[in-house]
């Protein structure tokens, strides 16, 4: 019976995992899959070690803090592939960790797989490097990803997203206000400030500023927030009061994010995978990231960003489609402003879906069926027989 181990650091992750997990059982029911994973990849098959919201840390200052925590797991994993080697190991996202576990291993003998390519082309080039050493292979979800790795001799597969291919274009808004219980009138904003603990307690402040800066314009103003875990919900609960949004009407949802998207006018998000289904559903947003004080320093002195952009739908594009900010340019006028003036911009909208669905097309690509195919080839020839 085939074993293939697999890690996945963070929500997109467990989603894009449960996605290849089934695509591969599909094709070969006798294939056991077991690793960090979270509750979508449990569902779709995969027996949990640990679970994966315990490798979910973003940034330098961030993974420091949480070092011996990280360090633990990552030690009794190695422990456990080394004992008994799966025939293949797979990363998904999460390279500060799973880069790690496929270097020190592959030497011994395992196949290794890592399904979503670092920014390599972005920041820290350095790590084509250890790509290069760590995977047999990398299944890349953006199109230009395969050719700059290619060109580094690193084993490479544009797949496709597998949010495309789950995401319809062009949703009713009123079908998705009316499931949702909201206004068929007046303006809605789905707020979204991350996924991550850290992201979202540096972002609801100012989202909940902006909100009130919104209101005071727009006293009709909805605003919707779907929480990813009843853990984000709480903690996000505990920084958003009425105090500080100016007693907007606020809507908290379980979840939903995709139903919040199509049903609002605007979408105000952090930068990350969001980014990437708001394009998908075809709605203007406008993006923020911050990192902390240190880490965002540090990447600056040392010259490792290497990008003009960072939202992922300019990165597509290859220009600047949608408004971003970042750090100390995170303020709530600026972001505001540029709600208002989506709202305001119906031919600019307008002009954005089109860019928008020609680039959901382009990433619509059977993605986990394609990255099945690759895991299956990397499996022993005793199995494909």
């Amino acid at each position: 019976m085939p074993r293939i181990a697999i890690v996945a650091g963070e929500i997109s992750g467990d989603r894009l995992g449960a996605g290849l997990i089934r695509a591969v059982l599909a094709r070969r029911p006798d294939v056991e899959f077991c690793g960090i994973a979270g509750p979508a990849m449990r569902e779709a098959g995969c027996q949990v070690w640990v679970p994966s919201e315990e490798l979910a840390v973003m940034g330098i200052a961030e993974v420091l803090r949480h070092l011996p925590r990280l360090r633990r797991i990552l030690l009794d994993l190695e422990q456990r592939l080394t004992a008994d080697l799966p025939d293949l190991y797979i990363g998904i996202d999460a390279p500060d960790f799973n880069l790690r576990v496929e270097r020190r291993l592959r030497p011994k003998g395992l196949r290794t797989l890592h399904y979503v390519s670092p920014s390599v082309w972005a920041w820290r080039p350095g790590r084509v490097r250890v790509l290069r050493e760590a995977c047999n292979h990398v299944l890349c979800l953006l199109p230009f990803e395969a050719d700059f790795l290619h060109q580094h001799s690193v084993p490479a597969t544009f797949v496709g997203h597998p949010l495309a291919d789950e995401i319809q274009p062009e949703p009713n808004p009123a079908l998705a206000r009316t499931a949702l219980g909201l206004p068929l009138t007046g303006p809605i904003v789905a707020m979204l400030p991350g996924s991550r603990a850290g992201e979202l307690e540096r972002l609801s402040p100012v989202f909940a500023a902006t909100a009130a800066w919104l209101h005071a314009r727009m006293p009709d103003l909805t605003v919707i927030v779907p929480m990813a875990t009843p853990a984000l919900k709480a903690r996000f609960s505990a920084l958003w009061s009425p105090e500080a949004t100016g007693g907007v009407r606020l809507r908290i949802l379980d979840g939903q994010a995709h139903a919040a998207m199509a049903a609002a006018d605007v979408v105000l998000l952090a930068s990350g995978t969001a980014t990437l289904e708001g394009m998908l559903i075809n709605r203007p947003m406008v993006v923020a990231y911050r990192l902390s004080a240190f880490t965002y320093v540090l990447l600056r002195a040392l010259r490792l960003i290497r990008v003009e952009h960072f939202a992922l739908p300019n990165l597509l594009a290859g220009e600047r489609l949608v408004p971003e900010f970042i750090q100390s340019a995170v303020t709530p006028a600026a972001l505001g402003s540029e709600v208002l003036r989506w709202l305001g911009a119906p031919d600019d909208r307008a002009r954005l879906q089109q860019r928008f669905a020609g680039l959901g097309t382009a990433l619509r690509q059977q993605a986990s069926e394609r990255a099945a195919e690759v895991v299956l080839s990397l499996l022993p020839a005793s199995y494909n027989r």
